[in-house]
């Protein structure tokens, strides 16, 4: 079984319509937490004909928090935030997913730029904490929100940049006091940081101005970008079709260990894994969330659907194992890299 269980330690309030969940993972799933700064993890909520999942951002750091902390910004209508908000408490046990994702910064050493949109702060938090505990670079932070009480995790915010003035500015942006974002606002405000690689995390509107300014400057952008999940991924994978070709293999590195195991050709990598006792990360099993993506070394695969993963990414040798399909008898990843 793929699923690990949390039991919630602390609900806090941040704002008014945002709450950040302190999780404690079971004493046998421990390990199977381990996670990189700026990654998620997919939660099991109920719905009226079942089950669904969400993906929420860990706020917490790997380097300077003891527990597991995710964020949850109600929204009108929202299946899962809505539910987290209204009923979540103090040791209720939840069903996650393993921590994934890719918005990680591949050095924590680098000089980052950071932009954040309402509750996009969460991961963004995660990444900025770790780079601060972790590494030697510095950091900006541009947080757009409404008015000063959407500030998530302000008062943090404040202390850390009176604890690092050196290494860490951050510049607010408010629409009750500058209006909405403009493209000019965001070239001058970016204008210092543009050998910077640049990590966006906010409402889709928000995200897509962001990029479109920064990539005209020149400068690299990595988004995370969360989907309402289809289907159940808590759901075991169905049994492959009957496989009419030679069956091949895949030699999997993870976790500092590598294992070898057999891969029909009518079969997605990601269900091969999972069969074979891999535990590897997922979330949507959608091609929509990156939670899967590993490194490809060796051979050749085609991908049913991508939404993700850029031109970059495919040359870096990225692939979504959810929808990656074998093209050569042997294929070699890695989820260490």
């Amino acid at each position: 079984m793929t699923a690990l269980k949390a039991r919630v330690v602390e609900v806090v309030r941040e704002t008014a319509d945002a709450h950040s969940l302190v999780l404690e993972p079971a004493e046998g799933d421990r390990d199977r937490f381990a996670y990189r700064p700026g990654q998620f993890l997919t939660v099991r909520v109920p719905a009226e004909d079942g089950w669904a999942a969400r993906c929420y951002s860990l706020c917490s750091s790997p380097l300077t928090d003891d527990r597991l902390k995710v964020t949850v910004k109600r929204v009108a209508g929202g299946l899962g935030s809505n539910w987290i908000c209204d009923n979540v408490t103090a040791g209720d046990v939840l069903e996650v997913l393993r921590p994934a994702g890719t918005f990680t910064p591949a050095s924590l050493d680098e000089d980052l730029l950071l932009v954040a949109g309402g509750s996009g702060i969460t991961p963004v938090m995660s990444i900025l904490k770790s780079c601060l505990a972790g590494g030697t670079g510095k950091v900006a932070l541009l947080y757009a929100n409404r008015d000063e009480k959407s500030v998530i995790f302000a008062a943090e915010l404040r202390e850390l940049t009176e604890r690092h003035p050196d290494r860490l500015t951050v510049v607010h942006l408010l629409e009750s006091v500058q209006g909405l974002p403009t493209p000019a606002v965001l070239r001058s405000l970016a204008a210092p940081y543009t050998g910077r690689q640049a990590f966006v995390c906010g409402p889709e509107i928000f995200m897509d101005l962001v990029t479109g300014t920064f990539t005209d400057l020149g400068v690299r952008v990595h988004v995370e970008r969360f989907f309402s999940l289809e289907n159940d991924p808590f759901e075991e994978p169905e049994d492959p079709p009957e496989d009419t070709g030679d069956a091949g293999e895949v030699e999997v590195e993870m976790d500092g260990e590598t294992r070898t195991v057999p891969w029909a050709k009518s079969e997605r990598l990601l269900d091969a894994l999972l069969r074979a006792g891999v535990d590897a990360p997922f979330s949507c099993r959608e091609g929509n969330c990156s939670a899967c993506a590993c490194i490809r070394l060796e051979g050749e695969v085609t991908l049913d659907a991508n939404t993700v993963l850029d031109e970059q990414d495919l040359a870096d040798g990225l692939i979504l194992a959810c929808q990656a399909r074998p093209v050569t008898d042997r294929l070699k990843i890695t989820y260490d890299g």
